[in-house]
């Protein structure tokens, strides 16, 4: 079954206040996410060059470019204009009740993103005689999301010689597990076999999955 691209948007930290979700009419054939290290250039005293000390590890970008088509050709998209109004009143659109626009999570077969919109670009493509746009590409980055407790944590707990245990919580799914403890949702495979699980699609609430340290 075809999985369908989804934003969900959030209206507290630590994304648990749903505001609404938009799912793709037509997944991306392609996403990048762009990873960077700070380091400040410092020149020493009798070297022959600069030293680069590490500062941090900036947050990830994550970069999306998918169509909206109301020609008729593919289902469910009436309009190009209010699909687009959909579309930002998740990523965009000002919510008052935070002073800013939601908090996002982009979720996507292994992919589990916690983010806030940056940049949105889009083209329209083709229109009606009388100018009403048929089809457009859309070019959004979202920049890496990280909640105050999820930083501490990170900070103090992801250690690669700690182990660590969850009980699984409803709408819990592995790869968001992995994302949390690891940082990324691409081991969920792994854990599933280290902890026997036949099938990491249906957790069970108030099941316990072991993390055992990257590299074990």
């Amino acid at each position: 079954m075809l999985q369908k691209l989804i934003i969900v948007g959030y209206s507290d930290e630590k994304l648990t206040q749903k505001t609404g979700q938009y799912t793709l009419q037509i997944n991306p054939e392609t996403y990048s996410q762009q990873y960077s290290t700070l380091f400040n250039s410092d020149e020493a005293i009798n070297t022959g060059g600069v030293i680069n000390k590490f500062v941090v590890q900036k947050s990830q970008d994550l970069a999306l470019d998918f169509y909206l088509d109301a020609t008729g050709v593919l289902p469910n998209l009436p309009s190009v204009s209010d699909d687009l109004d959909r579309f930002k009143s998740i990523v965009y659109s000002y919510n008052g009740s935070i002073h800013s626009p939601n908090y996002l999570r982009v979720l996507w077969g292994q992919l589990t993103f916690d983010c806030r919109l940056e940049t949105l670009n889009i083209e329209y493509l083709l229109f009606t005689p009388s100018g009403v746009p048929l089809r457009a590409k859309l070019s959004a980055t979202f920049h890496q999301y990280l909640s105050p407790e999820k930083m501490q944590l990170q900070a103090r707990n992801s250690s690669p010689d700690l182990t660590h245990s969850r009980l699984v919580s409803s709408g819990d799914t592995l790869p968001l597990l992995c994302f949390h403890i690891y940082g990324d949702s691409k081991y969920y495979l792994d854990i599933a076999r280290i902890n026997g699980l036949n099938d990491f699609r249906n957790l069970q609430p108030g099941q316990k999955v072991i993390f055992p340290p990257l590299g074990d």
